[in-house]
């Protein structure tokens, strides 16, 4: 499995002490299906080219921003694309990721695509959100895995559980919470590991309300990549902000391992 953190160009060089493969945050779609890219170092080589559709105009033209991803890729050795979308599909998007599927496989690089995605480029790899709240991580896995045409069409989207549900919870909804909040709890619990969630939980009560905690540590999230290793997964995507404060133990197990 090859293990991936997003960083910003702000954040690259930090981050990359902890975990050699980056996907560069770096790249939005502007007016007239333009690519824009951040100030990136001009050293800066392989990894990912990350783009998102946050705020982007309609995609008139995707083969002129299909082309010009390529040109960056071959500009920077960028192995492959992580396509950071937001927005539901829409035809714009799904034409632009189906052209740039197809040439990215000519060219025998990898891209890397939103779940909700999966209709738009056959050749590309699926990201899997790892957050759930219910059921068995590991039959999650196993169940995508099967539905998606075998483990090596998906990768771990690792998010960070940090979230408080009030019980009883019928919605499997709860509320997020910040890093600050999670240790002012932490002070008064006593954690559990669940091994059906792969994540930790502990209970509290206030104002008569009973509340339950899942969360993620160093540690779940490593048995959350040995579980994806285990099954065959691709690649598996981590966001600096998210653990940046966990980074050290995280990625220290994984140094010098590639797929």
């Amino acid at each position: 499995m090859q293990i991936y953190l997003a960083a910003t160009p702000e954040s690259s060089q930090e981050a990359q002490k902890f975990c050699r493969n980056l996907a560069h945050v770096a790249y939005r779609i502007g007016e007239d299906s333009v690519l824009l890219r951040q100030s990136l170092l001009l050293q800066t080589r392989g990894g990912l080219l990350c783009v998102s559709d946050r705020d982007a105009p309609f995609i008139d033209r995707p083969e002129a921003l299909r082309d010009a991803v390529l040109r960056e890729c071959g500009r920077r050795t960028y192995s492959g694309v992580l396509l950071d979308f937001e927005e539901a599909p829409r035809q714009d998007r799904l034409a632009f990721a189906a052209a740039l599927g197809s040439a990215l496989a000519a060219s025998r690089r990898a891209l890397y695509l939103p779940e909700s995605y999966a209709r738009a480029a056959q050749n590309a790899v699926l990201l899997l959100c790892t957050a759930i709240s219910g059921g068995s991580f590991s039959q999650y896995l196993q169940e995508s895995a099967a539905r998606y045409g075998g483990a090596s069409r998906l990768a771990l989207d690792v998010q960070r559980l940090r979230m408080d549900f009030r019980l009883p919870a019928h919605s499997g909804e709860g509320d997020s919470l910040s890093s600050s909040a999670l240790e002012a709890l932490l002070k008064d619990a006593s954690p559990f590991f669940s091994q059906d969630l792969c994540a930790r939980y502990f209970t509290y009560t206030q104002d008569g309300c009973a509340h339950f905690v899942l969360f993620d540590d160093a540690g779940t999230l490593n048995q959350k990549l040995r579980l994806g290793t285990g099954m065959g997964f691709a690649a598996a995507f981590f966001m600096w902000p998210e653990v940046q404060d966990i980074a050290a133990p995280l990625f220290e197990p994984w140094r010098g391992r590639g797929k």
